[in-house]
């Protein structure tokens, strides 16, 4: 009798563990919870994030700069993973990627926070949130893939806020996706350490990088960042292969100055190559930025011109009417090689494997 009493005691006592273990398990990859990749355990039940260069230090029950990643008895959880903020199908050329399969959509996607605080932010709805401030909806990485298959589209896009403060959600969706032989580009604003960057690129096709200025003081006093991070970021990829193109978003009396310009185009040719797609784009007043003008149109074509003088081989304008500035011109003829109208493709003459007619091959993923 007592033989049997004690093997129930060790069976209730096993059972127990089990449930326990498993509610742990479940807890940590729930729609509410997932402990985040890249931090380090301190004193007092602290945590120390290692994902981005800012590098908080977070107490316990507080979250971090990017209000996405929370410190839950003395571990840190990313408090957004699956939740889903925005979700849109977009022109391919709005992110934009003018070297990636030009004409196709995208199926994009964001969470809410951003490790950044730009103050012309124009998603700063979501960005500048916590996860419970907002609507969401959680999608399982297979429940992604499994609606972009559906859909026949051949790429996702981390987009809108900051997908470096969803790591773990993108990487999951991407290593399934690559899988399942769909296209990954990452739009951000390349503010993530070597480690966490090194550690997605493999998974990634494409990457979009929005280089919000050239001097330490804009970072500073406009988007509470830092420069130097972002320009080692550009390198990794850059050398890592995967496709990268650079945006640069000009505000009027800001990031505007022409020598900061051609400063900024010598870096990237000497840097990166003279291959990179440049993209300057149109400022229309937003967030706390609203005292301000638009860009003159006159300022984007004079950068372009400034970084085709410097020796860049593919300029853009954008958020403007400007053909020319959209045109991509085959590099021995300069004749045009894809002509758009906006966010649109009126005329591709380039083949799958980037050749244009007069034989030049132009660098990008083309299929």
């Amino acid at each position: 009798m007592k033989k049997k009493i004690n093997l129930k005691i060790i069976l209730a006592i096993l059972l127990l563990s089990f449930f326990v273990l498993k509610g742990i398990y479940l807890f940590s990859k729930s729609e509410n919870f997932y402990e985040a990749l890249f931090y380090e355990k301190l004193k007092d039940k602290k945590v120390k994030c290692n994902l981005c260069p800012n590098f908080c230090i977070i107490k316990e029950n507080e979250y971090g700069k990017c209000k996405a990643r929370k410190n839950i008895d003395g571990k840190l959880y990313s408090m957004v993973y699956g939740k889903i903020a925005a979700m849109h199908i977009d022109p391919i050329e709005k992110k934009p990627f003018f070297h990636f399969l030009p004409g196709s959509l995208i199926y994009s996607i964001s969470t809410t926070g951003c490790n950044m605080r730009c103050k012309f932010c124009q998603n700063w709805e979501i960005s500048q949130v916590y996860p419970d401030e907002i609507e969401t909806k959680f999608f399982s990485p297979e429940d992604l893939i499994k609606d972009i298959k559906s859909k026949h589209i051949k790429a996702i896009a981390f987009t809108y806020g900051e997908p470096s403060i969803f790591y773990e959600y993108m990487l999951d969706i991407a290593k399934l996706a690559k899988k399942n032989r769909i296209k990954t580009a990452v739009v951000s604003s390349g503010y993530i350490n070597p480690q966490p960057l090194k550690k997605l690129l493999p998974y990634i096709d494409a990457y979009k990088i929005d280089l919000k200025g050239f001097t330490d003081k804009f970072y500073d006093e406009v988007t509470s960042g830092k420069l130097q991070p972002v320009l080692e970021t550009m390198k990794i990829i850059k050398k890592s292969g995967v496709w990268l193109e650079i945006v640069n978003l000009l505000i009027p009396g800001y990031n505007d100055d022409e020598k900061d310009i051609k400063r900024m185009a010598q870096w990237i040719k000497e840097n990166l190559g003279d291959d990179v797609p440049l993209h300057f784009t149109r400022f229309y007043p937003n967030y706390k930025l609203l005292n301000l003008s638009p860009t003159p149109p006159e300022t984007l074509k004079k950068a372009r011109k400034i970084a085709m003088e410097v020796g860049l081989k593919y300029v853009y304008t954008g958020n403007i009417d400007d053909i020319e500035g959209s045109t991509t011109y085959c590099p021995k003829s300069k004749q045009p090689a894809i002509i758009r109208n906006g966010f649109f493709v009126i005329k591709n003459n380039i083949k799958e494997d980037g050749t244009c007619p007069d034989g030049s091959k132009i660098p990008g993923i083309w299929k």
